[in-house]
Parts: C-alpha cells; structure tokens; sequence
C-alpha cells in the first residue's frame, strides 16, 4: 500500500496547481485511508482552502421562519407531520419579526441571513410576505438575505431576486443512493430541478446536505459529486442531531474524526466552493470546532438552529477571530 502521507499531498499538490477537485475514485481513496491519516487530510484540506478559496471565512445565520406540520416524510426532521417530536408549531412570521431578527445577526456578526420555512413549498400569500420580509431588510440593513423555501419554481425564483434574495439554499440532504432510505414522499429530481431553477436565476445557491443519516464514506462522496456536477457554488454541511420521535432517534453521532474527514474530502472535491459547516457541529466536533477552518471549511453557521440552540454568536467569532481566518 502506498505511503498515506505521499497520496494525500500529491493530491493535494494536483488540486492546487490545477485548480480543480479529484476525481471520484481518488476522492474514495482518500476518504477510506486509515485513522493515522486524519492529520495529513487536515493539512491537505487547509492548503487547498488557503490556496484557492476566493474568500476570508463567512458566517451566516438563520431564522425558523415557519415551523413544523412539514407534509415530508425526512427520517431526520423534528418538523415533519410524520413525527411526534414537540417541536413548535406556528405560521409564517411577519416581516416586522423577520427584520428584527435580521438586524440582531447582523449586530452578532453574521454576513447573511436565512430565511427558513417548513414545507414543500410556499402559498402564494406567503411569498408576498417573505417579498415584504426580504425588501425592509435589504433596506434597513447590509445583511445578505437568503431564502430556504422548500421547491423553487422559475416563477417564485424571479420573484425572489426581484425581492432582494441574494442567495438560494436547498439541500439534497444525502446521497442519491441512499436517498430513499431517507425520504419517500418526494423524488431526489424534484430536489435537482430545484436547486437547477435557483442557479438559471441568477442565485448565489447554497445546497448541501446533513452528514450521519446512515450513509457511508463513499455516499458522502456521491454527495459531494453530484454537488459538483451541479456546479453549486456554496455547501453546507450538517451533522446529524438525533431527535426523539424521529426514525433516526437511535442514530449514533458521527465521531468527530468522521466528521473532520468528511468536510477534508469535501474540500478535496470542491476546492473553490464556499463549505460551510451548520447544524450539529456542536454536539458532533465538541472541543475540535476550532478544526473547522483546518479541515478546509471557510463558512460558519452561527446563532441557532431551526428547533436545536446553537452556540453564543461571541464564541464563535472570538473563535474565527483568534484563529486568523475572519
């Protein structure tokens, strides 16, 4: 078996001279190496993020702007009519709320803010509330705004960028073979036309997908394929926070190592691609977050979560801060 040491920096080496992420196949190799690898898949990581990524690191944050009593089946979601988790339940928020929730990340130190809303899709009133939303923010402050509204037809999507939408996000959540092990109520092509109809309008899309759902190493690397074949420029990446009246319940956490190879390959993959690492990072890294730039991510979720808390927006830009890379 060849040298870990030597496979991981020579790939790495090919991907910043020529700009441009492995191959599938090498993207497995790297992913399946041993344990006694993980560091070297960091320093590979963060030279590809330092080389090549376009911007310092980002922070985002999100609102839950319309919860629960989603029609979909997601095994993972505390907000689908299919599980009985507690979690809240109420309508659309008003643009008033939603603008003062916009102003209080931005004074928190997020760059932009999302818009999210549980469901399929939006009615057509809602839209005109989210468009309302989405003027007086974009008047009122220098946020970024960024819609999560379920399915996006080219029509909703022209009317979000009239809006002030700068940017689209709809995850694909997992891998295309292991999608139906996750979700039965929609197809993954719905998912794929959505994320095709934000990129023909113009949108900055941010799709990406919830890590621990069960898949393997290789389905993380589909995942990151796919994504890449889309040409998406912006990946979130979650990990899985098991709720309690969801299937995956007794879904055991991703082990931190795990995860930092994950988002490792991911950049290996998508070398000029924002990643941004969201929900479940804090239960899921614990005391390695500050791995996160390291392991080749250069975009942060901060604030909390749709129905988890995440940690003090304070932590974590003093975190980026310290680190050098905000």
């Amino acid at each position: 078996m060849p040298n870990t040491t030597s496979t991981v920096y020579a790939l790495c080496e090919e991907v910043v001279q020529s700009g441009k992420g492995v191959s599938r196949a090498d993207a497995e190799t790297l992913i399946n190496l041993p344990e006694s690898a993980t560091l070297d898949l960091l320093a590979g990581a963060q030279r590809i993020r330092s080389s090549l990524t376009a911007s310092p690191s980002f922070t985002c944050g999100i609102v839950n702007a319309k919860s629960g009593k989603c029609s979909e089946n997601c095994s993972f979601c505390a907000q689908s009519k299919y599980h009985d988790t507690g979690a809240p339940i109420y309508p659309l928020l008003d643009p008033e709320t939603l603008l003062t929730r916009a102003k209080e990340l931005e004074a928190g130190g997020a760059n932009r803010f999302g818009i999210v809303t549980s469901g399929m899709a939006l009615s057509d009133n809602e839209l005109d509330t989210i468009c309302e939303a989405a003027l007086a923010i974009t008047t009122h402050t220098s946020i970024k705004v960024c819609g999560s509204l379920g399915q996006l037809s080219p029509d909703m999507a022209t009317r979000l960028r009239e809006a002030g939408f700068s940017s689209y996000h709809h995850n694909l959540e997992t891998a295309r073979s292991h999608f139906s092990a996750i979700c039965n109520t929609h197809e993954y092509d719905e998912d794929i036309a959505s994320v095709q109809n934000a990129l023909k309008a113009g949108f900055r899309v941010c799709s990406g997908g919830i890590l621990g759902l069960g898949e393997n190493r290789n389905q993380r690397v589909e995942l990151a394929c796919t994504l890449r074949d889309l040409n998406v420029p912006s990946i979130p990446l979650n990990f899985l926070t098991p709720v309690k009246g969801t299937r995956l319940e007794n879904q055991p956490l991703l082990a931190a190592s795990e995860a930092l190879r994950a988002i490792t390959v991911f950049r290996f993959i998508l070398p000029t691609q924002d990643i941004l690492i969201a929900g479940g990072r804090e239960n899921t890294l614990r005391d390695l977050q500050s791995l996160i730039p390291m392991a080749g991510a250069n975009g942060l979720m901060i604030g909390n979560y749709l129905t988890t808390s995440g940690r003090s927006m304070h932590d974590d830009i003093n975190m980026l801060t310290n680190l050098g890379v905000l």
